[in-house]
């Protein structure tokens, strides 16, 4: 990119777990510019439990309080002018810094939630409750990655390398873009104890098993916002 980034970060621990699911449903809350982007036909909802560690702007050290984070993020896949991203419908952290940093002006939907992860061995478990004015959402995973790398296939390749996120904060539609290498992706085993996020589908996550990957560590670069419309006039 000819663009400087300006903050870096390492995803450790991450989780896809994706479940296949109706584009109208989506639909509704999804900004009118995007397309949701769709494999064979079929659109995907994704739910991302990771560690976020190292956390810094360009040219400094890691930020105190910030550094490292639990997150878990809902999102899905969308295209705009022939480019396909990630759009999120939420993304929960339990640093309030961090909260506040990314969620200031509604620039993301970033909200604070309790979490715990704790690692023993080959062993993780990841827990979420947040709670919210309009209720909470609890999240209760336990998983143990198999080893080896794998070979990707092109949906997991689709549902995985993706470069940019969307984000429509005061009626203008923004791109951040992000760099890193290509995901490791191993198989993981998952046991989901309660899942009840994205509640505004018609769905019961519980009940349905998701497609699942693990990647051990990736280095993240995020680069500054590119503004892709202007404000319409009278708002």
């Amino acid at each position: 990119m000819n663009r400087s980034w300006i903050m870096a970060q390492t995803w450790r621990d991450l989780v896809f777990l994706h479940w296949p699911v109706s584009t109208e449903w989506l639909r509704p809350f999804i900004p009118q510019e995007l397309e949701v982007d769709v494999f064979e036909g079929q659109a995907w909802l994704g739910v991302v439990p990771l560690v976020a560690d190292q956390t810094r702007p360009r040219f400094s050290l890691p930020i105190p309080f910030v550094r490292k984070y639990r997150e878990l993020n809902v999102r899905t896949y969308v295209r705009y002018r022939g480019r396909s991203g990630v759009f999120f419908f939420s993304l929960d952290a339990d640093s309030l810094l961090a909260v506040k940093a990314a969620s200031a002006g509604g620039f993301l939907p970033y909200r604070y939630a309790r979490m715990r992860f704790v690692k023993k061995e080959n062993r993780r478990l990841f827990l979420s409750h947040y709670a919210g004015k309009n209720g909470s959402e609890d999240f209760r995973m336990g998983y143990t990655p198999a080893a080896g790398i794998i070979e990707a296939s092109e949906l997991e390749l689709w549902l995985t390398e993706r470069y940019c996120l969307w984000t429509k904060p005061d009626d203008i539609l923004y791109r951040v873009d992000i760099e890193h290498a290509p995901w490791q992706l191993q198989n993981v085993h998952i046991e989901i104890a309660e899942n009840s996020l994205a509640a505004f589908l018609p769905i019961d996550l519980n009940a349905l098993q998701p497609l699942a990957h693990f990647s051990a560590v990736l280095h993240a670069r995020i680069y500054p916002p590119v503004a892709e419309t202007k404000k319409r006039a009278g708002h």
